[in-house]
């Protein structure tokens, strides 16, 4: 009984960590806020891809969970900047070691998605299509 205890405990650890990071952006958000504060035009600049919209629901989630500090300026206009907090900061060297560990591991990462691409390939389209609750979406290899 108390290694299933352990086993959950452990999953649920898993999911809170998951949890702190699982927004498409927030990685890249800490990532840019790594050297110093920025103002979220700033921000917004260096990651065009995301709306104005969702790069504030992200900065606002990463501040509600402690991993960014946001500081407002008393002037005219007001001059707001986002800055990571200590516990932002301790997260970055676990994810530049995450990004090390992906990119030696990508051609493996790609192998395996052509084999299982290969062994179902209706599986793979409905997985590329996003069926798969919308989690996961990476181009096939090749394309």
């Amino acid at each position: 009984m108390s290694k299933v205890l352990s086993m959950s405990a452990r999953a649920l650890q898993s999911r809170d960590a998951i949890e702190l990071l699982s927004s498409k952006w927030r990685i890249v958000v800490l990532h840019l806020l790594t050297p110093g504060p920025l103002r979220a035009n700033a921000l917004q600049r260096a990651v065009e891809e995301v709306s104005p919209k969702v790069l504030t629901q992200t900065l606002r989630g990463l501040e509600r969970d402690g991993l960014v500090q946001r500081d407002v300026r008393n002037v005219i206009p007001a001059h707001v900047e986002y800055r990571l907090t200590d516990m932002g900061e301790s997260v970055i060297p676990l994810l530049h070691n995450l990004c090390i560990w992906a990119k030696a591991h990508a051609n493996i990462r790609d192998d395996a998605r052509r084999r299982f691409d290969k062994s179902d390939p209706a599986l793979s389209l409905l997985i590329e299509a996003g069926a798969d609750g919308g989690r996961r979406r990476y181009p096939r290899p090749g394309k």
